[in-house]
């Protein structure tokens, strides 16, 4: 199951078979494969134009904006679950740690997330709303402005620890899109919706021009 971009809401679309023995699970093509390995292994990195990089940061926000709309909390965002077709559109997959949102922040003791992507409040099993999914978000804007691998060379206990006790956060970088990845770090609370994110990433597309 995976959601995409517009709203327009771009599903990712698919269907499955549930009758033994012909068990089976189709969904779209995405051509390109995950956004991690368009980044990091597929040597195409000279075609993320900062256009290009900033409209496919727009896909995954739309999605997201979609999920949470449908109190649906991903826990598991990050570039691996991301995919890419032929067009360089982006959409959300692999919803398998995702948790319907209630009215008040949710508790949850099963374990959520990647080591390098996961929100602080995820790590120490602290309740939690879809604002952890502005973190991960953050992350994967970091990904596409440095087109860098997140704590490369830390280990994974090394990051859950360093994010969950010592705040410990990557880099950022400078400029307007620095600003809002620091702003999905912040606390819960103070973490910009969807909607204020999108804004932000057009704000700064049009600073292109």
């Amino acid at each position: 199951m995976a959601y995409g971009s517009s709203l327009q809401l771009n599903y990712l679309q698919g269907g499955a078979c549930t009758k033994p023995p012909q068990l089976s699970l189709v969904t779209e093509y995405m051509e390109l494969g995950s956004l991690y390995f368009l980044i990091h292994s597929s040597g195409q990195k000279k075609r993320l134009s900062w256009r290009r990089r900033l409209k496919m940061l727009r896909d995954i926000c739309r999605g997201l904006m979609g999920i949470h709309r449908m109190k649906v909390v991903h826990r598991d965002l990050k570039s691996s679950n991301c995919l890419v077709n032929k067009n360089w559109t982006v959409k959300i997959c692999d919803f398998g740690l995702s948790r319907i949102m209630s009215s008040r922040p949710m508790s949850d003791s099963a374990s959520a997330g990647t080591p390098e992507w996961i929100a602080p409040e995820l790590i120490r099993n602290e309740p939690f709303t879809e604002k952890c999914d502005v973190f991960s978000l953050g992350v994967i804007m970091w990904e596409l402005c440095t087109l860098s691998k997140p704590w490369e060379g830390v280990p994974p206990e090394r990051v859950v620890y360093a994010v969950a006790n010592e705040g410990s956060r990557l880099e950022v970088p400078e400029g307007p899109l620095g600003r809002l990845i620091s702003d999905c770090w912040a606390e819960p609370e103070e973490r910009p919706s969807c909607e204020e994110i999108l804004t932000r990433l057009l704000d700064c597309e049009y600073s292109l021009c």
